[in-house]
């Protein structure tokens, strides 16, 4: 669900990972994840040599879009896609036809009054999709839901075109589709390209939040004056902490969240404390014999790190890493930074991967720019399939390996590990290395034992000052918990939360059921990667997603059932007697009422015992 990429060559490291990377040495490392991961998202496809005789190994060269190796103590966190230049060609012309491109005037500030500052515009264009090709009234003649995508960081379309279980699940209810973008993606930016990093301001998950409930009242005015369409959002990775954290600030906008590997619980000040480890341990998984992977692939690649350190500190050895790994001439190493760097480019790629592990061939996580092969990280560690490998075959495998990743077309004779794959791209790496600079500052770290990287210990001061050179703000590392609660959210309501144990970003999810009434929900997905069940159905779909999908269908419904049988409290003007006015709490019927009660005498019997509760009922 995400990426780290450098932030900029000039920085020192900064820890900044997508959900993953290094915190110590060089930011580089998270932020190459966090670049990766904000490249991927949307279609993975390719196929896998992995029968290829040892000695010949298949070589590849980066796309112009790799990593540089500089601040990577900033991991960046969820920028899980590489921005497509011309992504509308890559959208499915079957759906993009049942869609309406639209925008609004979206308020850049929604916390302050008064003029804008400095000549800063008090709206801005923020544009969504509307796609009501599926829209009809039910049985009673009552409207259908609605369906919302929360916007991630990236263009819209991104979404659109990979959500299949919204479009899959629109016909039998009858739903409209509303896909809206994140503020400072996309088409959706307050200011020109040229000005924009200078009045970042207003990039928060607040304020995005505030667009989208504006945007929602909206669209009740506009197709539901009469209050009776059911709102169900959906989101994954980033959009998935978006959606369930607008059901807990806006629940009288949302009636029910689904949220794909939404990370929610990897912040710090959280009780118990999140392991910072899980998402490298996570990626271990997947390249393990455990994961599907080759037996030696793991002790392999904890080899490759140790022999890159050794080599890269004389000039020497760094020739022999430039010429074996197929190192373009303006790449080739100079420093042991280098190396550092170059480290962290190809750990990236196992992030990427890990992530995109999905069962058939996809190119979601590149942005619909090519194809992975199914089972990605199998595929790479087919490279590092053997026992005692030699230096040389250890270098030659893995950066085929990574060439899975930075060369699935297959058109690259050489690599450049600080190229990045193009500007668009590099705008959304920056723009989410804000945000995890500010809010979104999660924990990561490292320790080559548990997982198969090097020793990278979560320093929060270090990734706090690489943040401070970097964008000239100081994160809030306790906001996150402080706004949503941490792990205290048991009196939420109607969240389904899912996660793929092949998804390194499980071990930041909610994965268990937690809310008093059972409705903030945990769906677990063995053999699901990164918001597998949020994409379009495949014929090699694991049985475990497959029965995911259909209990979040089932919570979808109910949610939409329950707004049209109308069983919400209601409060009910009485006429004014004696100059004041006095109103009433009224069930809007029967059912609404017996359930009230059971509600209520559940709520006395867990306070206060039998006697409460009897009291109470």
């Amino acid at each position: 669900r995400t990426w780290l990429v450098p932030l900029s060559s000039s920085l020192p490291a900064v820890k900044m990972r997508r959900p993953r990377s290094s915190c110590r040495s060089s930011l580089s490392g998270l932020l190459v994840v966090l670049a990766v991961l904000a490249c991927c998202q949307v279609i993975l496809a390719m196929t896998a040599a992995t029968s290829q005789p040892r000695p010949q190994q298949q070589a590849g060269g980066p796309r112009a879009g790799g990593r540089a190796n500089t601040l990577s103590r900033i991991p960046r966190f969820r920028s899980q896609h590489h921005v497509n230049r011309d992504i509308r060609a890559s959208v499915r012309a079957d759906l993009l036809e049942k869609c309406h491109e639209r925008t609004r005037n979206a308020t850049l500030d929604h916390y302050s009054y008064g003029p804008r500052p400095n000549g800063e515009p008090e709206f801005f264009k923020q544009r969504y999709f509307v796609c009501d090709t599926y829209w009809q009234p039910d049985a009673h003649g009552k409207p259908g839901p609605i369906f919302f995508y929360f916007g991630n960081e990236a263009d819209v379309l991104l979404y659109l075109n990979n959500t299949g279980l919204m479009w899959e699940t629109a016909p039998d209810v009858g739903a409209m589709l509303v896909f809206a973008e994140h503020r400072y993606y996309g088409e959706s930016k307050p200011f020109p390209s040229s000005e924009i990093r200078d009045h970042m301001d207003y990039l928060t998950t607040e304020q995005a939040m505030a667009d989208y409930a504006g945007l929602i009242m909206e669209l009740k005015a506009e197709f539901d004056p009469n209050e009776q369409i059911a709102i169900v959002g959906f989101g994954g990775s980033y959009g998935g902490m978006l959606g369930s954290w607008f059901r807990m600030k806006y629940p009288h906008l949302v009636d029910g969240v689904i949220a794909g590997s939404a990370p929610i619980w990897s912040f710090m000040g959280e009780h118990p404390a999140v392991d910072g480890g899980y998402f490298a341990k996570g990626v271990t998984y997947d390249a393990s014999e455990a994961g599907g992977a080759a037996k030696p692939c793991t002790d392999n690649v904890r080899a490759f790190w140790k022999l890159l350190k050794q080599l890269g500190a004389d000039d020497q050895g760094r020739a022999t890493i430039s010429r074996e790994m197929r190192l373009c001439d303006a790449a080739a190493l100079s420093s042991a930074d280098d190396a550092l760097g170059l480290r962290d480019w190809v750990a990236s790629a196992w992030d990427m991967m890990a992530m995109g592990n999905f069962p058939y061939p996809s190119g979601y996580i590149i942005n619909g720019m090519g194809t992975l092969p199914a089972f990605p990280v199998r595929a790479a560690c087919e490279r590092l399939r053997w026992d005692n490998m030699t230096e040389n075959e250890l270098m030659r495998g893995m950066i085929n390996a990574a060439s899975l990743f930075y060369n699935h077309s297959g058109d690259l004779s050489c690599f450049d590990w600080r190229a990045d794959v193009n500007p668009e791209t590099s705008e959304v790496n920056d723009f989410w290395g804000y945000q995890y600079c500010t809010e979104m500052f999660q924990i990561f770290s490292k320790d080559g034992q548990s997982d198969m990287f090097w020793e990278d210990a979560w320093d929060p001061e270090a990734t706090a000052a690489a943040c401070k050179e970097q964008w000239h703000v100081t994160p809030r590392p306790m906001w996150a918990t402080q706004e949503w609660g941490g792990k205290d959210i048991r009196m939420r309501s109607n969240i389904v939360f899912s996660n793929g144990l092949l998804d390194p970003w499980h071990g930041g999810g909610v994965l268990l059921d937690v809310s008093i009434e059972h409705t903030v929900v945990s769906l677990i997905i063995p053999e699901g990667a990164h918001h597998l069940d949020l994409m379009f159905s495949h014929d090699d779909d694991p049985s475990s997603v497959i029965d995911v999908r259909k209990k979040e269908i089932e919570y979808i419904k109910q949610w939409v059932e329950e707004v049209r049988t109308d069983r919400r409290v209601q409060v009910v003007h009485r006429g004014d007697i004696g100059g004041s006015s006095r109103f009433g709490l009224a069930l809007s019927n029967l059912e609404s009422t017996s359930n009230f009660l059971k509600y209520i005498g559940g709520w006395a019997g867990r306070r206060g015992g039998p006697a409460l509760k009897r009291q109470v009922t």
